[in-house]
């Protein structure tokens, strides 16, 4: 699956449409510019597709007594029910457009993914909510990478959820490939070192799923297994600790064939990207070097060393 076939789904006012409640847009430029080169957009407003238009009153999350509402506070108007019956509907059409990942509007009580305001009575606010929308997503496809437009202003939140779209879409080119056993033991080889810098403990729970499963077991169910577990690990940022104990274990299959001055320059680069003082792309460039020089096989098929393209930039940051 190449990127220019992937598809994002994406709020729509992020893209600078005028679909918010105040008839303004909220644009994001790196949604736009950034992910615009790379992506296929999948736009959506759902306050805007199930009919209420633009200028319209604002809504809010409401808890009363044990449910959740989508209530606009000015007119008392509850559009809870309308918008559970479209969010499941709009959910599944995307299902079947194969996104690999999703862009949310924060704060949303559509389209939040995460702490969005739940008023309850007379109170303050409690920030624990989900937009009704955005969970349906969710809930129907808890595999795809889904973030909010504010966080992708974080560059380790950002590199991690690209690594995780071009990881999920992988995964999406197996399934339409067949699942086999052989293809998923490959597949998990393949992102071996992708797992360990996001955690060396999940990455020995995925071995042992795989190592522990019968031949005669279900290739479908273990395969859905392992991609919950595959989820989970991707979606815990990388910590820059775990990214050089990464990095030492990738440069110990070729470091005996480098002289002493050679050793001695990668240690440094990627001790001075642990302290900080390097962005990851200067160690990671360099062991792509020693793998090109060397011919190591297994090495130029890791996932690690190429996880999306140089051109987005991902790894420059410090």
């Amino acid at each position: 699956m190449t990127a220019a076939r992937m598809r994002i789904g994406v709020s729509q006012c992020l893209l600078g449409e005028n679909v918010r409640f105040d008839a303004g847009h909220k644009r994001n430029e790196y949604v736009l510019l950034t992910l615009g080169k790379w992506f296929e957009f999948v736009p959506v407003c759902p306050e805007m597709e199930i009919g209420l238009g633009t200028p319209r009153e604002s809504l809010r999350l409401v808890q009363l007594g044990n449910q959740v509402r989508l209530v606009a506070p000015k007119s008392a108007s509850d559009h809870t029910a309308t918008m559970l019956e479209y969010s499941k509907r709009r959910a599944k059409q995307l299902e079947s457009q194969r996104l690999v990942g999703y862009v949310f509007k924060k704060d949303s009580p559509s389209c939040g993914m995460e702490r969005v305001r739940v008023y309850a009575g007379a109170g303050m606010p409690h920030k624990n909510g989900r937009g009704l929308y955005a969970a349906a997503v969710i809930d129907l496809m808890p595999a795809l990478p889904v973030e909010e437009e504010g966080r992708l202003g974080d560059p380790r939140l950002r590199e991690n959820f690209v690594t995780r779209v071009f990881a999920y879409s992988r995964w999406l080119a197996l399934e339409e490939e067949g699942l086999t056993r052989a293809r998923l033991f490959r597949f998990h080889e393949q992102h071996k070192y992708v797992l360990m810098a996001h955690s060396q403990a999940g990455l020995r729970e995925l071995g042992h799923l795989l190592g522990s499963a019968l031949k005669s077991s279900d290739t479908k169910a273990l395969a859905r297994r392992y991609l919950a577990q595959f989820t989970t690990i991707m979606s815990r940022v990388p910590t820059a600790k775990n990214h050089a104990n990464t990095l030492y274990h990738v440069a110990g299959y070729f470091t005996d064939q480098l002289d002493i001055a050679d050793r001695a320059e990668l240690v440094h680069m990627i001790e001075q990207y642990h302290k900080g003082h390097l962005p990851l792309i200067v160690p990671v460039t360099l062991v792509r070097h020693y793998v090109r020089k060397y011919e190591v096989p297994y090495l130029g098929d890791q996932v690690y060393l190429n996880p999306h393209p140089n051109e987005m930039m991902l790894l420059n940051h410090v």
